[in-house]
């Protein structure tokens, strides 16, 4: 599981799965939520990865107030695709209201005869079992390679009918492009503990040490010319689309394709990163684009994970975020070594943010009503 920022979060209370419209939001719009406002808010966090049939998950997303939309993706470290789809029927029909999923699919065969037919069959039987979105991973630019042995790019032609197929579908389409632009750093340049750590551990994503591989321009480029090309594509990039680092470049992205949204997963340490040196831009980058971002947060329920420390893990990482961008507390944040103030975003901001924008964007509203029982 990736947990991004160390703190040691307040306790926190089960509430009513209503998001607040009281007299003071009314008469004041501007006004901010409060820790003690964390778990009586509703929320969503539009990119986790329930890996285990282990109900820990769900439960602790219960007690904290969290809808959830586990992403299946094609990646070897994961369980297979078969099982990661399994795991998410089985979630979705004990508690729909809670738990909704985002279905993949499978490189391998790419180009040979029949890969398209059976890929786009696939996805028209995941989206009736009830699947809100597809998810393409980095392997795609990163690792799939042709009959030609080239690398197989995002705007490659062979995969512009699967992109309106999954338009037609009426899903958006997840895109984890690239990576943190970290990655073309040495480690010792690098911003955030988190992405040291990940690439140490990970040499084969960690682009500084294989300059055979495409630039960040390159995969950024690739990823660019395939939003322009499908205009009428609702268009998600994970993890702040790669462009994390900045989010004058992010803003200019969003300016550039109105059919997109981006999530937060896995990069809040880069936005806090930016925020303690800046912090009225990074606040006004998340108030003028309120419509187009999602919560996130990528925490990762392993098969083997032990299921108090995972509930432990996620309760932390869930507080902490909200603390940042709900609050105007100031909190140590482990992988920057350094404080980070909170944004203290309106409240209207992170309701859209927390939960409005991924009912719009997943389309789970018609189950978005009574909570239901945690799971057991």
């Amino acid at each position: 599981m990736l947990t991004l920022a160390g703190c040691s979060p307040g306790a926190s209370n089960s509430g009513a799965a209503t998001v607040p419209d009281s007299g003071e939001q009314a008469s004041n719009p501007q006004a901010s939520y409060s820790t003690e406002d964390f778990a009586k808010v509703r929320k969503f966090d539009a990119h986790v990865h329930a890996n285990s049939v282990d109900p820990a998950f769900l439960q602790q997303a219960h007690e904290d107030n969290f809808e959830l939309l586990s992403i299946n993706v094609d990646y070897p470290d994961f369980p297979s695709i078969e099982r990661q789809h399994d795991i998410a029927l089985r979630f979705a029909s004990q508690d729909p209201q809670y738990f909704h999923w985002a279905t993949t699919f499978s490189m391998k065969g790419f180009g040979q005869p029949g890969w398209r037919q059976r890929t786009e069959a696939g996805l028209d039987k995941a989206v009736a079992e009830g699947a809100r979105a597809v998810k393409v991973w980095k392997n795609i630019g990163m690792v799939e390679k042709d009959a030609q042995g080239r690398l197989i790019m995002i705007d490659d032609p062979g995969l512009a009918p699967v992109a309106e197929h999954v338009r037609a579908l009426g899903v958006p389409l997840i895109a984890h492009q690239g990576e943190p632009y970290n990655c073309w750093l040495p480690l010792n340049e690098m911003t955030t503990n988190n992405d040291r750590e990940y690439f140490a551990k990970h040499p084969q994503y960690h682009m500084y040490l294989h300059p055979e591989q495409p630039s960040y321009e390159d995969l950024m480029g690739a990823r660019d010319r395939f939003v322009a090309a499908h205009p009428k594509l609702r268009f998600v990039g994970a993890h702040m689309a790669s462009l994390e680092y900045d989010v004058d470049r992010l803003g200019r992205f969003l300016d550039r394709f109105p059919n997109a949204t981006v999530d937060l997963a896995a990069r809040m340490s880069q936005v806090q990163y930016q925020s303690n040196r800046d912090r009225e831009k990074v606040r006004d980058f998340f108030i003028h684009y309120q419509d187009r971002l999602l919560y996130g947060t990528d925490l990762t329920q392993a098969e083997d994970a032990d299921p108090a420390e995972f509930k432990r893990e996620a309760h932390t990482a869930w507080l902490s975020d909200w603390r940042y961008l709900a609050t105007g507390e100031t909190q140590h944040i482990d992988v920057l070594e350094a404080d980070a103030p909170g944004l203290a975003l309106p409240r209207e901001v992170i309701d859209k943010i927390y939960y409005r924008n991924a009912v719009r964007e997943f389309g789970t509203a018609s189950t978005a009503g009574a909570a239901g029982a945690p799971p057991r």
